[in-house]
C-alpha cells in the first residue's frame, strides 16, 4: 500500500483514509483543510453534477493549486469517498429505535431518501463500493439497532441494510429522472401515446389490462410510500 491511500490491489485504502491522521506535506502551512476540500467539492456536486468535480475544479475553488490538494485526497476516487461520507452526518439520528422494527426501518429509509434528494449526485457516487467512514458507520449503527428485535444474525441484518439503501438509491435515481421528463412535456406526451400504442397492439394483453386498471397517486412520496410499504412489510425474518 502506497503513501498515497491506494492499496497495491487498486482503490482506495480504508485504513489510510480513515484511521490514520491526514498530514499535509512539509512547507507552509495551507489556508484549508481538509474538511474544506471536501465541502467545497459537495457544493459543486451538488450546484452543477458530479462530472463537475475535478480536482483542478476543487483547487480553483478553494484558491490554491491542484498539487496541494494531493496530501489530502490524492485521487478522484478518494475525494468521493470523503464527499460520501460527509453529507452521511446529515443522516445524524438522536432518537433511539422505538423497538418498532418496521416503523423505524422505514423511518431510515425516508431518510435516506430526504438525503438523496438534496444530494442528487449521491445515487451515482453509492454505484461503486465505498469504504464506509465515520458518519456512515454511525448511521449503520443506529440501523443495526434498529434491527435487533428482529433477531437476525448480524450478516443477515448487514443485508437488510443493504437491501433497504439499494431500494431507496435507484428509486430516487428513478424519481430524479421522472422529474427530468415531467420538465419536457413534449417528451412525457410522447411516452404517453407510445404506452397507449403498445396497449393497443394486441400483442401485449397484460400489459393492456396492467395501464387499463384504476391509477394511483402520482405523487412522489405517496408512491416512495406504497413501494417501501410493499418492500419493508414483506421482510422475513425467520
Amino acid at each position: 500500500m502506497s503513501r498515497d491511500g491506494k492499496s497495491s490491489a487498486g482503490g482506495v485504502d480504508p485504513e489510510e483514509l480513515w484511521l490514520r491522521p491526514c498530514e499535509p506535506r512539509r512547507g507552509r502551512r495551507p489556508s484549508f483543510s481538509r474538511e474544506t476540500i471536501t465541502a467545497t467539492a459537495v457544493a459543486l456536486a451538488d450546484a452543477h453534477g458530479l462530472e463537475v468535480v475535478t480536482m483542478r475544479r476543487v483547487a480553483a475553488e478553494v484558491g490554491a493549486g491542484v498539487m496541494s490538494l494531493y496530501s489530502y485526497a490524492p485521487d478522484k476516487d478518494t475525494l468521493l469517498e470523503l464527499m460520501v461520507d460527509h453529507v452521511s452526518g446529515e443522516l445524524a439520528v438522536a432518537d433511539p429505535p422505538s423497538g418498532d422494527w418496521r416503523a423505524d426501518l422505514k423511518t431510515v429509509a425516508r431518510l435516506q431518501r430526504a438525503h438523496m434528494l438534496r444530494h442528487p449526485w449521491l445515487p451515482a457516487a453509492l454505484s461503486t463500493r465505498r469504504a464506509p467512514g465515520p458518519n456512515t458507520l454511525a448511521f449503520l449503527e443506529h440501523v443495526l439497532a434498529v434491527l435487533r428485535p428482529t433477531g437476525l444474525d448480524g450478516a443477515a441484518k448487514l443485508e437488510v441494510f443493504a437491501q433497504i439503501t439499494a431500494f431507496v438509491t435507484g428509486h430516487v435515481s428513478h424519481e430524479i429522472a421522472q422529474a427530468a421528463v415531467s420538465r419536457s412535456p413534449d417528451r412525457a406526451a410522447a411516452e404517453s401515446r407510445y404506452l397507449a400504442a403498445v396497449a393497443a397492439d394486441g400483442r401485449h394483453p397484460e400489459l393492456a389490462e396492467a395501464l387499463s386498471a384504476p391509477g394511483r397517486p402520482l405523487a412522489p412520496e405517496a408512491t416512495f410510500a406504497r413501494f417501501l410499504n410493499r418492500l419493508i412489510d414483506g421482510l422475513d425474518t425467520d
